[in-house]
């Protein structure tokens, strides 16, 4: 298991600091949430920060973009250091093409799907996908409750994975904590977010350990 804290929910005050703490503390991800005010109602930061961190992180940036058109700043997320980028499947037009386009950058191709929406959007597309983010909750704020029938989500997504015959991995964003992380893993989850139930309760490290603890 994959624990990729939200920065949503760290001290933007101090994001040097924070970065620095969780790679002190084993982390070897970050979950960057961008928000637009458009695709979801509340605004977050861009490329400007995100560069600003990469130049004092080496942690692995999973990059979300819940943003509407994400094909136009493809390129822009990609030079300012994200690793991987995440977009939904409700804010394109063409997925397949950009999906493309991340994997065209250099940066792994990953798409989000919200509560509501179905696996099939993906039966096609899960091959050339290096992550499907299952939200659990429906975007915009940190947090929320995990929606259950979520759980039932991500066990059928991981069946299609395993039809297709691909590696891709599965990572599940909204109402993760302690209690639900181990169902999660069972079901197929490999990536896991949290946001204040991680930050909320530090030291980081202690807290690292916990969610390992509670997935085995």
């Amino acid at each position: 298991m994959i624990l990729s804290p939200s920065m949503l929910s760290s001290d933007f005050a101090n994001l040097q600091s924070e970065l620095a703490a969780l790679k002190q503390a084993g982390l070897t991800w970050v979950h960057l949430d961008v928000m637009d005010g458009m695709f979801v109602p509340n605004i977050t930061f861009g490329p400007p920060i995100i560069k600003a961190m990469r130049a004092r992180s080496d942690l692995f940036f999973d990059c979300h973009l819940m943003i509407r058109e994400p094909g136009r700043y493809i390129r822009d997320f990609a030079d300012a250091g994200a690793d991987l980028i995440c977009v939904h499947a409700e804010a394109c037009d063409h997925l397949e093409r950009v999906c493309a386009q991340i994997a065209e950058t250099g940066a792994k191709p990953a798409v989000a799907l919200n509560p509501h929406t179905p696996l099939d959007v993906l039966r096609y597309l899960i091959p050339q996908l290096s992550m499907v983010l299952i939200m659990s909750v429906n975007p915009g704020f940190g947090g929320q409750k995990f929606i259950p029938f979520c759980m039932d989500k991500v066990r059928e997504l991981k069946g299609m994975i395993t039809a297709a015959g691909s590696g891709t991995l599965i990572q599940v964003d909204g109402g993760v904590t302690l209690d639900n992380a181990r169902e999660l893993v069972e079901a197929g989850a490999d990536v896991l977010v949290s946001g204040s139930a991680f930050f909320g309760h530090p030291p980081y490290d202690v807290r690292h350990r916990a969610f390992q603890d509670a997935c085995k």
